[in-house]
């Protein structure tokens, strides 16, 4: 092993510890853009000298809109480097961050990013957007789960998703970005111990995870892309182990499905959920969320709303016959409104001021008219007549 010191310089964690690493020099320095940015700015590093740079993660520092401080980064260090790029997808922006960082790179591909090991078990599981947390309460009862990542697309989710398994008496934990890294690292301790039984985590929480013997994976949420579908799954089944690998979709989420199956280069088999009401592909169709503001109005009928409309009895002929009501036109109801007596509407509005020549209400009223307070009758006194001035008046 090399004798090189380092220092770790990471958000949510003491800065007085990371101060006391950094005076004492270092020779590899691992840090978050943030936070590495913040002691550049303190004057406590100086990257002058800096012989190697190492972009780890590009992919979700592109996600999380770190890619400008990485920018600021690049330009504080000198020219003659030598700069290592990763990135577990090469998405055309992640290519366009490469020729911006790196000059004639040589790439090397590891593995083929749509690759799904075989001894994953896939299934897909379709149901209504407020069944989802039913719907995977259900699978972890019913499988035969030693211990499972699920995963969500937002950290609030993740948090939410958290409280409602620990409020079903499930053994879970939570992991992502927003905990400090003793949390984060303590949770995962628990976890790999067999303490907690799942983990409900974020895509970027997860990134690096190693658990071994890992049997199931959950996708509570779809991906957003494509890629991080089959690095979710390839958590499972791993060293020759049979994983299973259960992604929980609604009728929303047709397009991103459809963009999963065509990565991996097959159709993943759905299977319904015993105890709920199952849906299709069409539920929703033209009548999502996106679009429902766009339509006639109102939300798709659900399946169940359907048989439930179905199982209504039918409307009386009689009643079905009967004439409704004519219905008069607007201005001519008014008039009969106006020549209605005094008795039966003891409280008359009053008319509007356009209408007041139309009708017999007597001249407008001034001021206070007849209703004058007693003391507004008190008549002023005279004023005095002006004293002539001296001299005028004389011959």
């Amino acid at each position: 092993y090399l004798k090189l010191t380092h220092a770790l310089l990471i958000g949510g964690e003491s800065m007085s510890d990371q101060r006391d690493a950094l005076t004492r020099g270092v020779d590899v320095l691992i840090a978050t853009p943030g936070r590495l940015l913040d002691m550049f700015e303190r004057g406590l590093v100086l990257l002058t000298d800096a012989k190697y740079l190492v972009i780890d993660e590009a992919d979700r520092m592109l996600d999380m809109g770190f890619i400008p401080d990485v920018e600021r980064i690049v330009g504080l260090l000198p020219r003659n480097r030598q700069t290592l790029f990763f990135s577990a997808t090469l998405l055309p922006e992640i290519r366009r961050l490469a020729d911006q960082f790196l000059q004639d790179p040589k790439e090397i591909s590891v593995s083929r990013p749509a690759s799904v090991a075989t001894t994953i078990a896939e299934r897909l599981v379709l149901v209504a957007e407020h069944d989802k947390r039913e719907a995977l309460r259900r699978m972890i009862r019913t499988e035969e789960v030693q211990n499972a990542l699920i995963f969500c697309n937002r950290k609030r989710d993740v948090d939410v998703l958290n409280r409602s398994l620990l409020r079903h008496k499930f053994s879970v934990g939570a992991l992502h970005g927003d905990l400090a890294q003793s949390v984060r690292f303590a949770t995962l301790e628990r976890f790999k111990a067999g303490e907690l039984k799942l983990l409900v985590c974020s895509d970027v929480a997860a990134r690096g995870l190693d658990i071994g013997g890992l049997s199931h994976v959950f996708n509570f949420d779809v991906p957003h892309h494509a890629e991080d579908y089959v690095h979710r799954i390839g958590r499972t089944g791993r060293a020759g182990l049979e994983g299973h690998a259960f992604t929980i979709a609604t009728p929303d989420d047709r397009y991103a499905v459809g963009q999963i199956e065509k990565l991996i280069g097959h159709a993943i088999p759905q299977i319904p959920v015993e105890g709920l009401d199952p849906v299709d592909w069409a539920e929703e169709e033209g009548g999502g969320r996106r679009r429902r503001g766009r339509a006639s109005g109102g939300a798709p009928k659900r399946a169940t709303d359907r048989r439930r409309a179905a199982a209504k009895p039918a409307a009386k002929p009689d009643a079905a016959e009967a004439p409704k009501p004519e219905r008069k036109p607007r201005e001519a109801s008014r008039p009969a409104r106006a020549r209605r007596p005094a008795e039966e509407a003891p409280v008359t509005p009053a008319p509007p001021r356009e209408r007041r020549r139309e009708e017999d209400l007597g001249p407008a009223v001034v001021g206070f008219g007849d209703e004058v307070p007693a003391f507004m009758l008190v008549q002023a006194r005279p004023a005095r007549a002006a004293r002539p001035a001296q001299g005028e008046g004389e011959p």
